[in-house]
């Protein structure tokens, strides 16, 4: 099997218009993931036990099962407990992309939470600040700063987690490199799947350059803080 290089340079104008449903459903999951992980990790570091146990167990759950598996749950399943129209496959993704993506940011949040030291928390404390002035605005600032790196991770594995869509029928980017396949017999299989892996590639250099540069820039940010500290003492 020869690869040919001229097809290899035309699946990539063929797969690239695709890449809007792989982002939809990427940028939906991140962003209700972002908000639901916030409120698992209050829970899981809250004082109530019930809610503390739920945040606990829902992570344990839901990051152990594999996400093909968990899928099918949701696509077969949630028509039985929910009416949805089962052509809107997009929705399906989305919610199962959610239940997993959530789960691991609750642990990364938590983690990033107690990095902050404790004594940010009581000088917040110590000028009057409320619980949540002192969360929002020493807190939180802080422990997105070592959240950072592990959230683009994040993002690359929805990005990978979600090609799995092409097995109920979602035409992402992955999807229709599937269709371009199957139409051309896998004759120019290296060549479609080729060019698949270096838009993946590609998507993922930029997310992580662009975690790159927001890390440095808080890092300066926390330097010149740090700085003026020092100097006002």
């Amino acid at each position: 099997m020869h690869f040919n290089i001229e097809r290899f340079f035309y699946y990539i104008p063929k797969l690239l218009p695709y890449l809007k449903a792989t982002f939809t459903y990427v940028a939906v999951a991140l962003g209700i993931s972002l908000i639901l992980g916030a409120v698992l990790t209050e829970f899981k570091l809250g004082k109530n036990k019930a809610l503390k146990n739920f945040g606990i167990a829902y992570t344990a759950t839901f990051r152990s099962v594999p996400p093909v598996v968990l899928l099918f749950l949701v696509y077969y399943g949630l028509p039985n407990i929910v009416h949805v129209n089962p052509q809107n496959r997009m929705f399906y993704v989305c919610v199962t992309l959610t239940l997993l993506c959530s789960a691991s940011i609750s642990e990364i949040m938590r983690g990033a939470y107690q990095s902050v030291p404790r004594g940010q928390y009581e000088a917040g404390e110590s000028v009057g600040l409320t619980n949540l002035q002192i969360v929002r605005r020493i807190m939180l600032p802080q422990a997105f700063y070592f959240a950072l790196p592990n959230l683009s991770s994040i993002i690359i594995g929805l990005l990978k987690d979600g090609s799995l869509a092409f097995t109920i029928g979602l035409v992402d980017i992955f999807g229709k490199a599937n269709l371009l396949n199957n139409t051309t017999f896998s004759k120019y299989i290296l060549e479609i799947y080729t060019a698949l892996t270096l838009i993946y590639w590609f998507i993922a250099f930029i997310i992580e350059k662009i975690s790159a540069l927001l890390d440095s820039i808080l890092s300066q940010e926390k330097n010149k803080k740090e700085r003026s500290k020092g100097g006002a003492k």
